[in-house]
């Protein structure tokens, strides 16, 4: 009896000692699913907008606060390595976009395509690339998604074809045949607030003869389902705001995507805030890996510099190498 006891004593001992949240989490009854309502849109052009209330599971829920949280330490780690000059020249912070690129994958299906202005970051992983493969590609070895030869505006992935460099300057053009030939095309105009140095207040929006509903982040089933449908292309407004503009500490306290939805599931019965710290630890313990491996990875040889390349303006490529594609 005594060792009976004296196991016992240490199992309830031992089971003293574990972190308090993870018990509670284990022990706790989450909601599967809630019904959140969301404002009206504006609308252009559309008899009827999105539905007013959506409903986030649970399992979804923890998803998206995951990749959520995932961009946001990439993208903050790579401002690191940028400093650090181990990312080298011009590259495009998207922090605190991220239901940009979110909302509209969780929107569309993997066989859509997707193309995209700056900041492509956080569409190069939704569209289904590894950080270690972004900030591969954005420290110039060949372990990144396009060897290290197209940094931060050529990332590539199935079905996602990168950055276009110009800013909206194809845009209208785009609309004009999308709206005369129906095209099944949805454009989204990420409102940051600032078009590089550009105020919005002192700029002109353009597209009066295509569909258009102005959203917060995540309309994009609707207007896929339109597009479907065979009514032609339409034109998504994000409202989303800049990091680097001279409001960033009231953006952030007040509209930050990744604390709006933690808010939203802790305070709906969704997930515990213990739960979703532990994500944030293994999401920045994932970051720091691939650093390490963006880091690490060796660069391309020289001989492999003309690699998959067709011309070079005033140079001929094809005296010393030879394409392999």
């Amino acid at each position: 009896m005594g060792k009976m006891l004296a196991s016992v004593s240490r199992v309830l001992s031992g089971a003293s000692q574990k972190p308090t949240s993870r018990v509670l989490v284990a022990s706790r009854h989450f909601a599967n699913d809630v019904t959140f309502e969301i404002k009206n849109c504006d609308l252009r052009w559309l008899e009827e907008g999105p539905p007013t209330t959506t409903v986030l599971t649970r399992e979804d829920g923890l998803k998206y606060y995951r990749m959520m949280q995932t961009l946001r330490r990439m993208e903050l780690k790579a401002d690191q390595l940028h400093k650090q000059n181990i990312i080298r020249g011009f590259w495009d912070f998207c922090d605190g976009q991220q239901t940009c690129c979110l909302g509209l994958e969780a929107g569309i299906n993997p066989a859509d395509h997707v193309i995209t202005a700056y900041r492509a970051h956080g569409f190069t992983f939704t569209r289904g690339l590894s950080v270690p493969e972004i900030l591969a590609e954005l420290t110039g070895p060949k372990g990144g998604c396009a060897k290290g030869k197209g940094g931060s505006m050529l990332m590539v992935a199935k079905n996602f074809y990168g950055d276009n460099g110009v800013v909206g300057g194809q845009i209208l053009e785009s609309y004009n045949v999308a709206a005369f030939w129906k095209l099944p095309c949805i454009f989204i105009c990420k409102n940051n607030r600032y078009g590089m140095g550009t105020s919005v207040e002192r700029a002109a929006e353009r597209g009066d003869f295509v569909p258009m509903l102005t959203v917060d982040a995540m309309a994009t089933r609707f207007a896929t389902a339109c597009c479907r449908s065979g009514k032609g292309a339409i034109l998504k407004g994000h409202c989303v705001s800049d990091p680097g503009v001279k409001d960033i500490q009231e953006v952030r306290s007040k509209s930050d995507c990744i604390m709006l939805l933690k808010d939203r599931m802790v305070n709906s019965n969704l997930a515990s805030v213990e739960e979703l710290k532990e994500i944030d630890v293994k999401v920045r313990r994932e970051s720091e890996d691939a650093a390490q491996f963006a880091t690490a990875y060796p660069e391309s040889p020289l001989e492999e510099l003309g690699y998959h390349i067709y011309s070079i303006r005033g140079a001929n490529q094809w005296i010393k190498f030879k394409s392999v594609s």
